[in-house]
């Protein structure tokens, strides 16, 4: 690796563009190394469970609500499908986008079939894409099942799409998930840190897994495996399903300031709000993530809409 203006820039970088590397990361970074991806990718994965129900606001309903928020929030980068990128881009051009790669729904359960989540475009495609909407595609993102039957072939296509998006200077997240009936315990916090290990030794910037979590143990302390088995690839934790505002901020900050995360991926708790709490909620976990604020302070960024 080239240490350039204190940014690691990975060997796979050519020299001419490796300028673009790192003002794309330094994007979606904001220049701090730390993270804050706000996950709009769920439509497929989950389907419509997460956004349309009783407790969720009826601006969940649309679509364009993801966009809404991510055009006025403060985040680093907003990952969703080239689909609904191209739908939608041309009335949020400025959005940082990152294009996720490849994703399944949750009907097809582990007791039928292990998982696997086929690519479905390569980065040449985004690369087209980018090149000819001059949409802001920082990054590309895609999401691997260790422990499934069908995890060679994943992990192949994770090894291809970190090289290829390397060589155009974009970043990479990687979403890597213990699962298949191959996996007893998908939290287990030796096996998440074998999954940071995994996405190190396939290159990739960032990787994003669940919290830890094991019976009277603490998880930060035990998530602290996890950031120091990843190396170099810096380790983001999923936002998981929507719980109280200041549990949920407490949380991302020991995540952070604690077991050494270097920032968050999160999308049920920021968009199964109103636009406007919504809103509130990117902002008061960008202030953890990014600006280094404490719990309380991120709060009254919460409660005042700052």
């Amino acid at each position: 690796m080239d240490r350039k203006n204190d940014i690691l820039v990975p060997m796979d970088v050519p020299e001419i563009l490796k300028s673009t590397y790192i003002e794309n990361y330094n994007r979606i970074t904001k220049s701090t190394g730390r993270l804050m991806l706000f996950a709009g990718d769920q439509k497929v994965e989950h389907l419509n469970d997460d956004f349309y129900g009783s407790e969720i606001h009826i601006d969940d309903a649309d679509p364009e609500h993801l966009f809404r928020i991510a055009s006025l929030s403060k985040i680093g980068v907003f990952a969703t499908q080239l689909g609904l990128i191209a739908r939608y881009g041309m009335s949020y051009p400025n959005i940082p986008y990152l294009v996720k790669l490849n994703s399944k729904s949750n009907l097809v359960k582990t007791s039928q079939a292990d998982p696997f989540s086929h690519l479905w475009l390569d980065v040449q495609r985004v690369i087209d894409f980018r090149n000819h909407t001059k949409l802001n595609i920082l990054a590309v993102g895609y999401t691997l099942y260790l422990g499934s039957e069908f995890e060679a072939e994943m992990l192949h296509q994770a090894a291809q799409i970190i090289y290829d998006a390397h060589q155009h200077g974009l970043i990479t997240v990687l979403w890597v998930y213990p699962r298949g009936k191959a996996v007893a315990d998908e939290k287990d916090p030796h096996l998440i840190a074998g999954a940071t290990g995994v996405a190190a030794c396939l290159g990739s910037d960032f990787v994003k897994v669940n919290y830890p979590k094991q019976m009277n143990k603490d998880s930060k302390e035990l998530f602290k495996e996890a950031v120091l088995a990843a190396g170099r690839t810096k380790v983001v934790c999923a936002g998981g399903s929507s719980t109280d505002v200041k549990s949920f901020l407490q949380r991302l900050h020991d995540q952070i300031f604690v077991s050494g995360a270097s920032g968050n991926a999160t999308g049920r708790n920021i968009h199964q709000k109103s636009l406007q709490d919504a809103i509130r909620m990117c902002n008061a976990i960008y202030a953890i993530t990014v600006t280094g604020d404490n719990v309380e302070a991120a709060m009254e960024i919460y409660r005042s809409g700052g």
